[in-house]
């Protein structure tokens, strides 16, 4: 390929990357751990009094229990979950929701209230309002919508921009690496030049996770623009008449209400579901429109055999009354070609295939692109060295641009890191009050943006150093944080016995080593790394050249000679 042809490709991944590199580094440091993103909401949720199994009616007597809590409160009859199994985090077997603000995206869920129902030792419907944890979702909207507070249209119309340069980045990238991929494929040089290193690293891990690059970058554009081409769709094929919505049972639009009593017994509907496929596991019965002239009942669950059509499972739709089989477009191992493709494109995205090991392997390759763009950055701030002449006494001051581009890609990254880590810990101190959701949150936020004016007051190479204790000492926080409650039970945080919530300790506790092993190398690499660089922590001589920019026609030398780098501080 022609060399001219080859720079205009390098330029486009560059500016590309550059673009959009940080925001990407959010969505995939955050996307990694919304993988195992249950684990995560079990671990974060305080244990309710009415979550012991003990207290759990039997399965059998839940049709009394819906019927009494909808006859107390016809309003759930629109949409409520019954639950098969109980889980410490689960406060009751019936719950639902009701959105506070109906103006709301229907994907914010920050005023919704969440009800659960039980039964008293009386037999009566027992009903009290919950406060389920907020993190898990709070940061898988994080993921979805690049660091931006709120999963709305214009936020996800925003990720959709950051995809498509995403999607350039990835291609440009390719196109460059193809003329030397088979010499450099497996070259990792690891010596005395680090750009030449780092370059190597970046090249491999890209070429090494393309289709997954690939997949996340064309499946996140659809996501974000998904509702604009569903609308198209629907007005240029279907003339209007699309539906939209899970299919209903056939009644008249005007037919009388009907009573919960008449519902079939969810075991019922469970068995139903199992008769269409043996190897399909029920976790939940969702109810829509209960008491009105088209219900349904969606039967949530997963199967290891197939892929499945969405993050939490699969379903299959049936009539709550007849148990009449409406729908299986959504079961998985049971859907048509053409839903199995769309299903596979979700699937791949969010690891709802294969099991742990499958959600281990995406969560490895989140963490290592996140690490490709901030290592993107870092090449790029490099490549823009002024380097010192041999016999200079001193080393040249940076460009302006460089040193702005090195303290924004540390206060960004480090801070997204600090931010969730020190989330986690808060969410443990605050969640069991009845706002602890919030603040968590507002911690996050608080930190973020304190590690950004920290990186650009102290300048990228010292902030990356004290961003990186700083994160490493909130990770390691996160398991010791779960210690103190094994050990003081009534200090305030709680701890959950299972696998899965242990499991979120065990992993914060591998990456809070890792990354103070990052800390000593990068403080290393400060003190003692080549001091015409931006990552250098070494000031420059006073006195010498490089203690002023050059003077040129826009600034008078008297001024240059005093001037302090802008955006860096002061020197230590």
């Amino acid at each position: 390929m022609r060399a001219d042809l080859i720079r205009v490709y390098k330029s486009v991944h560059t500016w590309t990357g550059i673009l959009s590199g940080m925001a990407l580094f959010i969505a995939f440091y955050a996307g990694a751990l919304t993988v195992f993103k249950e684990p995560l909401m079990r671990w974060a949720t305080p244990p309710s009094p009415s979550a012991s199994v003990t207290q759990w009616w039997p399965l059998e007597d839940t049709p009394a229990l819906i019927a009494k809590t909808l006859a107390q409160h016809p309003a759930a009859a629109r949409e409520f979950t019954i639950h098969l199994q109980a889980t410490e985090s689960q406060a009751g077997r019936l719950q639902w929701k009701v959105r506070g603000a109906p103006e709301a995206d229907d994907h914010d869920e920050s005023s919704t209230r969440h009800y659960v129902a039980t039964l008293d030792a009386a037999g009566q419907a027992l009903v009290h309002e919950t406060h389920p944890a907020e993190l898990a979702g709070f940061i898988d909207v994080l993921h979805r919508v690049v660091g931006l507070p709120f999963d709305t249209d214009p936020n996800r119309w925003l990720m959709g921009v950051v995809a498509g340069l995403y999607t350039l980045a990835l291609v440009s990238g390719v196109v460059v690496l193809l003329p030397s991929l088979v010499k450099d494929f497996f070259a990792l040089r690891v010596g005395k030049n680090l750009k030449r290193m780092w370059l190597d690293a970046h090249n491999v891990v890209g070429i090494i996770s393309l289709p997954f690059h690939l997949v996340m970058a064309l499946t996140a554009v659809v996501f974000a623009f998904h509702d604009p081409i569903y609308d198209l769709q629907n007005k240029v094929l279907h003339g209007g008449q699309w539906r939209t919505g899970p299919p209903r049972a056939a009644a008249p639009a005007d037919a009388a209400a009907r009573s919960p009593e008449a519902l079939l017994a969810p075991a019922r509907l469970v068995a139903s579901a199992k008769a269409l496929s043996p190897s399909f596991e029920p976790y939940q019965v969702q109810y829509q429109n209960a008491t009105g002239p088209r219900p349904v009942a969606q039967v949530w669950g997963h199967d290891p055999t197939a892929v499945s059509p969405r993050a939490r499972g699969g379903f299959v739709a049936l009539d709550p009354y007849t148990g009449q089989v409406l729908s299986t477009d959504y079961l998985p191992g049971r859907q048509s070609a053409p839903l199995q493709v769309i299903s596979s494109f979700f699937a791949l995205h969010m690891a709802s295939f294969g099991g742990a090991a499958v959600q281990w392997m995406y969560f490895g390759l989140g963490l290592a692109g996140a690490w490709l763009f901030y290592s993107g950055n870092l090449l790029w701030v490099e490549s823009r060295r002024r380097r010192a002449l041999p016999k200079a006494a001193a080393s040249p001051l940076q460009r302006l641009d460089v040193r702005l581009m090195a303290a924004a890609t540390v206060g960004v990254c480090l801070g997204c890191v600090c931010g969730i880590s020190l989330m986690l810990v808060a969410h443990k101190w605050l969640g069991a009050l009845a706002h602890g959701g919030s603040a968590a949150r507002v911690s996050y936020y608080a930190t973020f943006f304190a590690a950004l004016a920290w990186s650009f007051w102290q300048g990228g190479a010292r902030a990356a150093v004290h961003l990186l204790w700083a994160a490493s000492g909130l990770t390691l926080a996160i398991p010791l944080t779960s210690a103190l409650a094994w050990l003081l039970p009534g200090l305030g945080p709680w701890v959950h016995g299972s696998p899965a919530a242990l499991g979120v300790d065990a992993t914060a506790l591998v990456g809070g080593l890792l990354l103070a092993w990052m800390a000593r190398l990068t403080q290393r690499r400060v003190r003692q790394g080549p001091t015409d660089s931006v990552w250098s922590g070494v000031p420059p001589a006073p006195g010498s050249a490089s203690a002023a920019p050059v003077p040129g026609p826009a600034q008078p030398a008297a001024r240059a000679a005093s001037a302090e780098p802008l955006g860096l501080g002061p020197r230590a």
